[in-house]
């Protein structure tokens, strides 16, 4: 493996280069492989950055020469794609049209990989997933998400007062947490099988999907702590204002627990002056008066604030919701109980690890515009 640091200075601007200039997507791959091993990084984290096959960054790292640029044209692939026929070019461009369970699949989308698994049984061509991405966009198809937007929905007055007044919020908790606490605050349902979250389509244009889903449901209500990022979820039948109530009073008790656990009085804990702000959409049962009212009466330091309509991207926790939905993409369960038990650890147990720092899009905006770092 190269070490940190082995290019030169006249190697490194070439390749630096050749990144910018070429319009080739798999010699800018592999540049950016040597980029990224000289810049001290593993294989095993440049496979996942890249999200490409550790033996892709492997081979590059030994067989692409910084010298010699032509090395970075993969002659590996020339015998293999001899094999490839136009009728097998024309069942691929089909099979991508149609969903995997017109063809007896449980899973819900095509990787390359399973595309290449089921044209080798159709016509007895084997191909890796990476020659079946290869060929995909050679014809101009990309992985990419299906289309949904809430934008045009979306007040932009309302959405800009609502970012200061939560940038305001999130100052004030990095600054004083003892005194003030950000809470994301939102519900989201786990299928057995996951909603399809890409599919391939022809590059310019996006493919409607359908949300069909295997029975089977595991619906989760919960919070999100901005500071620290601790999460609190749980396990629910539904959502209705009575449950909201309930988990809102869990996550009370929890805060008051950790109170105690300073060596403070739970007594004291309401005149403390800490006051906890939480973050959520605008569903019905958020809203119920009577509850709204008994929250108010018994919980004098909760402050609800409420998102701007279709503004899901200022909530944080979506992060959560996309990064547990994106783990558990290419499994199937058995059981709601084994869903539910997979996903306390994720959420609660800190099994699944979270880079808050991407920027991933949710209905078409950014999560949170920038502001969860």
């Amino acid at each position: 493996m190269p070490a940190k640091n082995h290019l030169s200075q006249n190697q490194k601007q070439r390749l630096i280069k050749l990144l910018k200039e070429s319009e080739d997507n798999y010699v800018r791959e592999k540049v950016l492989i040597l980029l990224l091993i000289n810049d001290g990084k593993s294989y095993r984290q440049i496979s996942e950055f890249m999200e490409i096959a550790y033996t892709t960054v492997a081979y590059w790292s030994v067989h692409g020469d910084p010298d010699n640029l032509d090395s970075f044209l993969d002659k590996r692939s020339q015998g293999n794609f001899r094999k490839v026929t136009p009728e097998y070019e024309k069942i691929l461009i089909d099979t991508i049209d149609k969903a995997p369970a017109e063809y007896g699949y449980e899973f819900g989308r095509w990787t390359a990989a399973r595309l290449a698994t089921y044209l080798e049984k159709v016509t007895g061509i084997k191909l890796s997933g990476s020659q079946i991405s290869r060929i995909l966009h050679k014809k101009k198809y990309v992985y990419i998400w299906a289309k949904y937007s809430l934008e045009d929905k979306q007040n932009p007055v309302e959405r800009e007062v609502f970012k200061q007044k939560l940038s305001e919020y999130l100052k004030i908790t990095k600054q004083t947490p003892e005194l003030l606490q950000v809470w994301f605050w939102d519900e989201s349902g786990f299928s057995l099988r996951v909603i399809r979250r890409k599919t391939w389509g022809k590059k310019g244009s996006r493919k409607k999907i359908t949300g069909q889903r295997r029975r089977g449901r595991v619906n989760i209500m919960g919070g999100l702590r901005y500071h620290d990022k601790k999460r609190l979820n749980f396990v629910i039948k539904k959502g209705d204002s009575n449950t909201f109530y309930e988990q809102i009073n869990a996550l009370n008790d929890s805060i008051v627990q950790e109170w105690r656990e300073l060596g403070n009085q739970a007594e004291s804990f309401a005149e403390s002056g800490i006051k906890i702000v939480i973050i959520l959409d605008n569903a019905s049962f958020h809203k119920k008066k009577d509850i709204l009212s008994q929250i108010s009466a018994e919980m004098l330091h909760i402050i609800l604030e409420f998102l701007p309509p279709y503004s899901p991207d200022y909530n944080l926790i979506e992060l959560v919701w996309h990064s547990a939905k994106e783990y558990i993409a290419h499994r199937l369960f058995k059981s709601v109980e084994e869903l539910s038990e997979l996903l306390h650890r994720l959420l609660n147990e800190g099994e699944m690890v979270i880079k808050w720092e991407r920027k991933i899009k949710n209905k078409g905006n950014a999560i949170l515009s920038g502001l969860a770092a």
